[in-house]
């Protein structure tokens, strides 16, 4: 065997190969061997069929066969001679004329051909004790627990039907009878009976509520919406529908007296009960949101530390979703980049420099954890596919199905997880300095978010 490399440019390397045609006719000639135990022709004994007669039947197919273990062999051996990592899937090339496929496999040629791969670059990590980072934490005050205990008394608040003629407004009930259509078909999932809809909460479609204002019981409209981009059916997903909705009630909100006596509508034995609850909670989201920032503020300190070339193709991969996704919400919504104060072209560059960067730290991360013999468990992941689906009452089933018939969906489960054990074992070596701020400063909106 012949190996010459004929490209090395950055990450990028091409090489060509040769494999004598003695050598597949060997490898081919012991699969042939091995084969006379195991087939059965008529005018032989078990295991008596000639290797030569078995060649002039099952010939071809075995040195095809040959060939394809022999080049997956053959690159497995380059690669791990040279140390390299791949970034993409190789990409082999052959000959294509028929006369010299056929040559090759009647062994009378030599196997020439040429593989081509992207890797991912020696990555030197840092020295993580060498970090500091800050944590921003804020303490819950009564006036926050007040203040989601009247979010959690409006969303549990009753309602009372309106007067014959009234029409719907925001903050209303309606309840509806509906069938979705897309492209004139229904769909899926897209129909539903007694459906209660509250004007405002934002709990349905984007568009689905705001076309109710006005309506009254009895009346029927459609409904024209488009369904998120990121809609967890991937079939939905983007697409435009329209629901045929008859509102069968309409009803106004009752306001609600917070004491004991509501604690105990919500299985709480008072609303001492209730505060403590709902102080633990808000509590559990600001740690939440703390971890974030003292996260993303990790991320920068890696990003800043490891400056390197990423692997174009990841990073056009990336990017590509990225954009994808961009330019379908911007659909759905009417947007244009003119409204984001910015050009396609800008948003362009902003875009593959975040995806840059996501690859880069992506690669940081793994390279961390692989060195580091972090993993990610079975229970682990079940664990987060039970709690995504108690996160969606009603639908517990369909996510649980979901994840369980989608192993692309459940190694997007698992990659998160992964990162977070990486970013805990980071910030366990770094000096990590605790901030007390605002709840606002806490939660504010940061620009950057989106790049980490």
């Amino acid at each position: 065997m012949q190996v010459t490399e004929t490209l090395s440019q950055g990450l990028k390397h091409e090489f060509q190969v040769s494999v004598p045609a003695a050598d597949l006719d060997a490898k081919a000639d012991a699969k042939l061997f091995d084969l006379k135990d195991k087939v059965r022709i008529n005018g032989f004994r078990p295991g008596k069929v000639p290797v030569a007669h078995l060649k002039k039947i099952y010939g071809k197919s075995v040195m095809a066969e040959t060939v394809d273990e022999t080049i997956r062999d053959t690159n497995t051996q380059i690669f791990s001679e040279r140390g390299f990592r791949l970034a993409t899937e190789p990409k082999v090339t052959m000959p294509t004329e028929e006369k010299d496929v056929e040559s090759i496999l009647s062994g009378k040629s030599d196997l020439t051909y040429t593989v081509s791969v992207e890797v991912v670059p020696q990555i030197a990590l840092a020295d993580f004790k060498s970090f500091s980072v800050e944590k921003p934490v804020a303490e819950v005050t009564d006036a926050d627990v007040d203040e989601a205990i009247k979010r959690l008394a409006d969303s549990n608040r009753s309602y009372t039907p309106k007067a014959d003629g009234a029409k719907a407004e925001n903050g209303d009930r309606v309840t509806v009878n509906f069938t979705g259509r897309i492209d004139g078909t229904p769909f899926e999932g897209g129909t539903g009976e007694g459906i209660d809809v509250v004007i405002g909460s934002n709990t349905f479609i984007p568009g689905f509520e705001d076309q109710l204002v006005g309506i009254g019981a009895g009346e029927t409209r459609t409904l024209r919406v488009t369904f998120p981009a990121n809609y967890l059916n991937d079939k939905l997903a983007g697409k435009a529908a329209e629901f045929e909705t008859t509102a069968t009630a309409i009803s106004a909100p009752q306001e609600t007296t917070v004491d004991d006596e509501f604690a105990k509508t919500l299985g709480l034995e008072s609303l001492d009960k209730l505060k403590q609850m709902m102080r633990d909670r808000l509590a559990s989201e600001f740690n939440g949101a703390s971890r974030q920032r003292v996260k993303r503020a990790l991320l920068d300190k890696l990003d800043e530390a490891h400056k390197f070339e990423a692997p174009p193709s990841l990073v056009d991969e990336e990017f590509n979703l990225m954009w994808n996704s961009i330019k379908a919400e911007m659909a759905s919504s009417g947007k244009t980049f003119a409204d984001e104060n910015t050009t396609e072209e800008k948003a362009r560059d902003e875009y593959r420099t975040i995806a840059d960067r996501r690859v880069r730290l992506g690669l940081v991360l793994s390279e961390i954890g692989e060195k580091n013999k972090i993993t990610v468990t079975d229970d682990e992941v079940s664990r987060a596919v039970i709690e995504r689906a108690r996160s969606m009452p009603g639908r517990e089933k369909e996510i649980w199905d979901y994840y369980r018939n989608n192993a692309q969906a459940l190694a997007q489960l698992r990659a998160p997880i992964y990162e977070e054990k990486v970013v805990d074992f980071i910030l366990e070596l770094a000096n990590v300095t605790e901030k007390k701020v605002a709840k606002d400063e806490l939660f504010k909106d940061d620009e950057d978010e989106k790049a980490a």
